[in-house]
């Protein structure tokens, strides 16, 4: 038991996995869940990324000035992100789509050289060649240590100001388990600042009391 006059949560968010054969095993070895930080290391592959919305979109797009192929897997037969990002998408003649469909394994030993896949719709199954797998499904607020004792959104977030103060005086909350926006190492460290800061204050406004 730890007692403190002020408190700053910074627990993150976990990126939503597939929970499937292979995925935890390639990680790092062509799974992957951060486009910008491993595009690189796909210059001229044939890439997948699984996901339909702004997050899948966002970073399939940006994988093609580096991959030769970006094939979007999705288990809908329409995309979730917003109008614009699908226009992009479906103008830019690197990117394929396969609709209704699963990805059910990651093949490969050290390396990822396919993905197991199945149809939702009509039970087909099939494998697809590919030497990456970007993975955005969404991501996790790691918030279970407060649910209940603080204000959280639908998806888990922590409910915070612009001065990154929840509903209890005296604890905040920055970075990604407040943030289900922007995701970046750069705004969460923005957060923090203004977190630090503000429970800076609050402390010295105890002392003035």
């Amino acid at each position: 038991k730890y007692e403190a006059k002020t408190l700053i949560i910074s627990t993150g968010a976990t990126h939503r996995k597939l929970n499937v054969p292979g995925e935890k095993e390639l990680t790092g070895r062509g799974v992957s869940y951060c486009g910008t930080c491993d595009g690189w290391f796909f210059k001229d592959k044939d890439i997948v990324v699984v996901g339909g919305g702004d997050s899948a979109l966002e970073e399939g797009l940006f994988l093609t000035r580096f991959a030769n192929t970006v094939t979007i897997i999705h288990r809908r037969d329409e995309l979730r992100a917003c109008a614009t990002l699908q226009k992009r998408a479906y103008n830019n003649p690197k990117i394929k789509f396969i609709w209704d469909t699963v990805v059910t394994k990651v093949v490969g030993e050290d390396a990822v050289t396919a993905v197991e896949l199945d149809n939702i719709k009509t039970g087909a199954q099939s494998t697809l060649e590919t030497d990456g797998v970007f993975i955005f499904v969404g991501h996790t607020p790691n918030s279970e240590i407060v649910a209940g004792q603080l204000d959280l959104d639908p998806e888990g977030y922590i409910l915070v100001n612009k001065y990154m103060e929840t509903n209890v005086p005296g604890v905040f909350a920055v970075g990604e388990v407040a943030d289900p926006h922007f995701r970046q190492v750069i705004t969460s460290a923005g957060m923090g600042a203004a977190g630090a800061i503000q429970a800076t204050r609050f402390l010295e406004s105890l002392e003035e009391e």
